[in-house]
């Protein structure tokens, strides 16, 4: 499978997050500009249905398609059984931070260590093997976090070191399975922007099911 591409490294704080730099004599400006992030965390409820379309679709060779779109749902439990549940995603712009890390930065510091949460992703590609290892780390520390993860496919499962950075992800409690095509439904009837007004029934491409038995497959293998 074709790995992540990685985008090209800046050679000077030109264009940094989409700003354009008509005027670098204004010293505030580029004072403001050089300052900006190496990376964006796209975050919100819904993403656009080309991006869904593209992103999460179960190919076997995965060319292009170097961005993790990260749906999840949050399911909070208080002592007294309450539940109440959030749901967003989140999207790495650039190499310097996936999905899976910005979750942890920027969603799992409002939990409350009083509170029991269980955590869906929907992940269009499964974790990289820095990823993994940063799941595993948080959920020994987490004691009131379950995670459980649909991955559209498989990343470089190939690769040793990816197939030791799944395993240890079970070994650590962390579910893992391949998304079916219900799972894409859900995908899109929740976490896809749609007309307003109207909601547009899921289409499952031609080799949905297919691509999902062949990744249910490898994966088997790997944890097994």
């Amino acid at each position: 499978m074709a790995q992540k591409e990685e985008p090209a490294a800046a050679a000077a704080p030109a264009s940094q997050n989409g700003e354009d730099l008509e005027d670098l004599d204004d010293p505030e400006k580029l004072k403001e500009l050089i300052e900006l992030p190496p990376f964006e965390i796209v975050t919100g409820e819904r993403l656009p249905v080309n991006f869904f379309k593209f992103q999460f679709r179960n190919v076997e060779y995965s060319s292009g398609r170097n961005k993790t779109f990260l749906c999840y749902v949050v399911e909070a439990q208080s002592k007294g059984g309450e539940v109440q549940a959030s749901r967003g995603y989140l999207e790495d712009e650039h190499a310097a931070a996936h999905a899976e890390e910005a979750f942890f930065n920027t969603i799992m510091p409002a939990f409350d260590p009083a509170l029991r949460y269980n955590v869906t992703w929907y992940v269009s590609s499964s974790p990289c093997a820095a990823c993994a290892d940063r799941i595993v780390k948080t959920l020994s520390k987490t004691k009131n976090l379950r995670l459980l993860i649909l991955v559209g496919r498989l990343f470089m499962w190939e690769e040793p070191e990816i197939q030791a950075a799944l395993k240890k992800l079970k070994e650590a409690g962390c579910r893992l399975r391949i998304m079916k095509p219900q799972d894409f439904e859900y995908v899109w009837q929740n976490f896809v922007e749609q007309e307003e007004g109207e909601s547009k029934a899921f289409e499952p491409w031609e080799d949905i099911q297919e691509n999902f038995l062949y990744y249910e497959e490898k994966l088997a293998d790997i944890l097994k």
